[in-house]
Formats: C-alpha cells, sequence, structure tokens
C-alpha cells in the first residue's frame, strides 16, 4: 500500500507568507535530501491533519506529488501548534531505494495478558521503551515491531534481542552493542 501526498511548490517563503497559507487551509512544507536541492511546498492542511493520526504514515514510504511528478518520501518532522489541532509544518525527505535509512517504529506489546506474570504472579509489565530506531532498505521497512510477551515470568525483562525483526532489518541500538530492555515484568517468578 502507497501513501500518497499531494503538494504543489510554494513561490512566497517567510513567516507572512506562511501565515497567508495556513489562514487558506493550506500547510507550508519542505522536501530535501538525496543530492538535490530543498524545495519550499504547500500542502492542504486537513488531509495531511488526518493521515498523522494513522501510525503508517509516520512509518511508510510515501508518495509526494509534485505538480503531478512522484518521489519516495519519509516522513522525517513535523511542528504542531501548542494548543490548537493545526499542523504548522512538516519536512519530508527524499530517499534513495539503494540506500539503507533509519526510521524510529513503534513496539506493539501483545499477549501480556497470558503471560504467567500477570496471570499466575498477579504482576504487571511496564514498558520503558515504546519505539525503536531500525536501519533497512526502504522497501524493508517495518510499519511497527511485535513484542511478544506470552512467556514472560515475573521478575524478568524482555531485551531487544529477544525481538524478532523481519529480514534486512536491524535494530540500531543493538547495533551499537546496547541491548536495552523492552518491557519488565513485576513480582517473582511463579513456583
Amino acid at each position: 500500500m502507497t501513501i500518497e501526498v499531494i503538494a504543489t511548490k510554494r513561490v512566497l517563503e517567510g513567516t507572512s507568507a506562511s501565515r497567508r497559507l495556513r489562514h487558506a487551509g493550506k500547510l507550508p512544507a519542505v522536501v530535501y535530501g538525496a543530492g538535490q536541492p530543498a524545495e519550499s511546498l504547500e500542502l492542504d492542511h486537513n488531509t495531511l491533519f488526518y493521515a498523522l493520526k494513522d501510525e503508517a504514515f509516520h512509518t511508510s514510504v510515501l508518495s509526494l506529488v509534485i505538480d503531478g511528478k512522484a518521489q519516495a518520501v519519509l516522513l522525517r518532522d513535523t511542528q504542531l501548534h501548542p494548543w490548537k489541532p493545526q499542523v504548522l509544518h512538516v519536512d519530508f525527505q527524499r530517499i534513495n531505494a539503494d540506500e539503507k535509512i533509519s526510521i524510529k517504529v513503534s513496539l506493539h506489546f501483545e499477549n501480556s495478558e497470558n503471560s504467567p506474570a500477570v496471570k499466575l504472579g498477579g504482576g504487571k509489565i511496564s514498558h520503558p521503551i515504546t519505539e525503536v530506531e531500525v536501519r533497512a532498505l526502504p522497501g524493508a521497512l517495518p510499519q511497527f515491531l511485535v513484542v511478544d510477551l506470552s512467556n514472560i515470568q515475573g521478575g524478568q525483562t524482555v531485551h531487544l534481542s529477544d525481538i524478532v525483526v523481519p529480514e534486512g532489518v536491524e535494530l540500531v541500538e543493538l547495533a551499537r552493542g546496547h541491548n536495552l530492555g523492552v518491557a519488565v515484568a513485576s513480582g517473582s517468578a511463579a513456583e
């Protein structure tokens, strides 16, 4: 599934021009990378606002269509208004299909209610880390990683090395030598 984002080139730049765009229901944006110069863009605010609510939008390779010409990009940054439901600015990065990229993906914790730590020991499972940085080719990027907690015992910790990752995907922290804990069960092991 390819997510398509429609944009047009922005001619006027600066604070005043961006403010006028926002009042007109548009959103200023920029696309950069892949050895090409940065381009200023404008997008429809509401379309992007609701797309940002989808977790896949943040971790997928997007098809950015600028005046009819498509290019593969990743969403790199969003600036949100502090209290209004309004996106102020977004950054996209062009990608090369042959070059590995790093991106943060969410961890989905499954089967914790069936684990011995919770079911037999009455413990709780905490999640000190809810997202991890992965490195892969754009076509192999996962939208999220699943952490299976069905066998976790009381007092046990699930580490990054325990997560099953798809082929061609590496966990950046593991590559750096940091085997961080992603889930910790309270209590002691059931006898």
